[in-house]
């Protein structure tokens, strides 16, 4: 891991697409500005992370619940 120290106006740039800037520092919060491609997915981990957990429990569904969802969704 690469650990760096900026202070409230500094960035860093990731390749040529992305800058990561410190917007502000309030107490123990940091605010960070990203500019990245619109084609970049940027999610906080916690709802990275939801969503993983959400595509795997949908590769494992069984035909049968999937029927099952199909049926409620017909008029």
């Amino acid at each position: 891991m690469l650990v760096l120290t900026r202070k409230l106006g500094e960035s860093i740039a990731i390749d040529d697409h992305i800058k990561i800037r410190v917007v502000q520092i309030k107490g123990k919060q940091v605010r960070l500005g990203i500019e990245a491609p619109k084609d970049t997915k940027i999610h906080r981990e916690e709802v990275y992370l939801a969503i993983q957990s959400q595509n795997t429990e949908s590769a494992n569904a069984t035909s049968e619940s999937t029927r099952a969802v199909a049926k409620l969704l017909k008029p």
